[in-house]
């Protein structure tokens, strides 16, 4: 079944000059680019009012791009009984809690067993959203909270409450260092030079700003709060290792082991177990993209990182004790 779709944006600052095609794939994530540019040369484009069919007319801050088109259905995955921790669901969103390991969108060497055919499995319909209503994802092994779309209408609004950075994401995290005091990294990231799966950050990149403050230090590790600005892929991870604090466990940014001198045996196999990033995605805070209601949620801890933190804080105890 296809889908009458109505979509808008202002074409921020960062854009300006850019080609009409390129700009599209920033504004509108969730769509790929050659439907896009099918899109653009089947006159379903309009800069300012005016129909545009070249996708390499080039567009300037400020201008409202609107984008009058048929949603044709998605490739089509198949549904898995994979079981999902929903916090919430309506008509309309769904949030959950995801776990460790649990990839969300098929791709390249991971055809299905993903978030996206769990979605399928519970909510059959949301087949005629593109990419089953996922607007962000989370990391492989990165834990916490996700909001789905079940509708059209739902994943419009939340896509452009992202794109105006109207929803809110907190995450906590553990990293290597002691780290005296809060702030932010504001670094553009891109994908890196050479080591094609690795983002990093590159003059010229994409805007990224996170901010975090210190929740509790130890005598090597550093407990984080941290907030997103922007949803650039691996931010989190490639802001801490830039400020040379990569996270616990995260081996692809630097991340491996670190413990302090005089560490306990416990110490060690708690840090050389923790394979995966110690991160973990919180708080989400949005408005509902129909009601209009301002919705908050939160996930706890989850329990491997509250078992690394039992270690790290064991590990400072019995150090006080010593001193």
């Amino acid at each position: 079944m296809n889908e009458a779709i109505s979509i808008t944006a202002t074409v921020p600052a960062e854009l300006n000059g850019q080609r009409l095609d390129k700009a599209l794939a920033e504004l509108f994530p969730d769509f790929s680019r050659t439907r896009l540019k099918e899109w653009i040369t089947g006159a379903c484009v309009s800069i300012d009012g005016e129909v545009v069919e070249r996708p390499r007319e080039k567009v300037l801050t400020g201008m409202e791009i609107a984008v009058e088109a048929t949603l044709e259905a998605e490739e089509r995955h198949k549904g898995e009984a994979i079981e999902l921790d929903i916090l919430y669901e309506d008509d309309d969103i769904l949030v959950i809690n995801k776990p460790a390991g649990l990839v969300v969108h098929p791709g390249a060497g991971k055809p299905d067993g993903t978030l996206l055919n769990a979605l399928l499995h519970h909510f059959p319909a949301i087949d005629q959203v593109p990419r089953a209503g996922i607007i962000h994802r989370l990391d492989k092994d990165t834990t916490g909270l996700m909001v789905v779309a079940k509708t059209v209408p739902a994943q419009t609004h939340l896509v452009a409450a992202m794109q105006e950075r109207e929803i809110t994401r907190e995450y906590e995290a553990v990293c290597n260092g002691l780290m005296t005091a809060g702030g932010m990294v504001d670094e553009p990231i891109s994908r890196h030079p050479t080591k094609r799966t690795h983002m990093a950050v590159v003059a010229g990149g994409k805007p990224a700003v996170t901010h975090y403050r210190v929740v509790e230090r130890f005598r090597a590790h550093t407990y984080l709060r941290l907030r997103l600005e922007t949803g650039r892929t691996h931010q989190i991870r490639v802001h801490m290792a830039h400020v040379r604090h990569p996270l616990i466990g995260d081996s692809t940014y630097g991340g491996r082991p670190r413990p302090p001198k005089q560490a306990s045996a416990e110490m060690l196999a708690g840090l050389r177990g923790f394979t995966r990033q110690a991160l973990h995605a919180t708080r989400l805070s949005l408005h509902h993209p129909i009601s209009g209601e301002y919705m908050t949620w939160e996930a706890p801890t989850p329990p491997d990182m509250v078992e690394l933190l039992a270690i790290l804080r064991a590990d400072r105890q019995q150090h006080l004790r010593d001193d």
